[in-house]
């Protein structure tokens, strides 16, 4: 199959201000202007830092490419806001799972936030769900599972606490399927990789914030770093169907050169 480019952004967290917006847009503005554009940009959640309509309006505006964009929410979103006012469908409150299909590709992405709270969950009526897509979607597809709460220990003194519940009932659905490639999560503030079910476990940076690890942090303080420039996960997926990674850091005082 062609080379399949799925660009992943993570914990944008609009907000109404112009900080967070406008690294967001430096980010999509460097995907769209790619040579080879992303076949798909997949934002893992946290897109807005409180859930209000006004900040899923401001996102609505940056995502607006030439690309799709597949969206799930995280624990600073609010169901009811991010579908009105940010995928324009009716009110609802229940989980917001969604599918895209590029070639053989299948983008399976799951709601894992719990409403109120921080850390987060799979319910039944997502796994009802999982289980129906994973049973329609052709044998010879790969897949790609996504979700906003990371299923693993990252060695971070924030988000470890706020993880993904009874990871190891997921872990079963995915050692199961050998057609899936990887698991990817955002949540974190810092890219990371590790393994889960005997998968990649891949973990995008937020374009807002970084966030320490147990190494570098001493809590309460220093637990955000707003210095860095805003970062991404590219997923390539080539013709021997296998999955490569690349983080890259997209600068926010502009493009910079290669050395001649």
């Amino acid at each position: 199959m062609p080379m399949i480019l799925v660009a992943q952004v993570s914990d944008t967290h609009f907000d109404l201000g112009d900080r967070n917006a406008e690294r967001a847009r430096r980010v999509f503005d460097f995907l769209t202007g790619l040579r080879r554009a992303p076949d798909l940009i997949l934002a893992t959640g946290d897109i807005t830092d409180s859930g209000k309509p006004e900040q899923y309006e401001q996102a609505r505006a940056v995502f607006a490419v030439d690309i799709p964009v597949l969206t799930i929410p995280g624990n600073h979103d609010d169901r009811v806001a991010f579908r009105t006012a940010l995928l324009g469908v009716p009110a609802a409150s229940g989980p917001i799972n969604r599918l895209h299909r590029v070639g053989d590709l299948t983008v399976i992405a799951l709601d894992s936030s719990i409403p109120g709270e921080a850390g987060g969950a799979l319910g039944a009526d997502t796994y009802r769900w999982l289980r129906a897509v994973l049973a329609e979607t052709p044998a010879d597809h790969r897949i790609l599972m996504a979700l906003h709460h990371p299923p693993a220990h990252l060695f971070s003194p924030i988000v470890d606490e706020i993880a993904l519940a009874e990871p190891d009932r997921l872990a079963e659905v995915v050692a199961a399927d050998d057609r899936i490639l990887a698991v990817l999560t955002g949540h974190a503030h810092s890219p990371a990789t590790t393994t889960f079910a005997g998968r990649p476990l891949l973990i995008a940076p937020s374009t807002a914030t970084v966030l320490g690890g147990v190494w570098e942090l001493e809590l309460p303080h220093h637990v955000m770093d707003y210095a860095p420039d805003p970062a991404v996960a590219l997923h390539l997926i080539g013709e021997n169907r296998a999955l490569t990674t690349h983080f890259r850091t997209v600068p926010m005082s502009g493009h910079c050169g290669h050395a001649q």
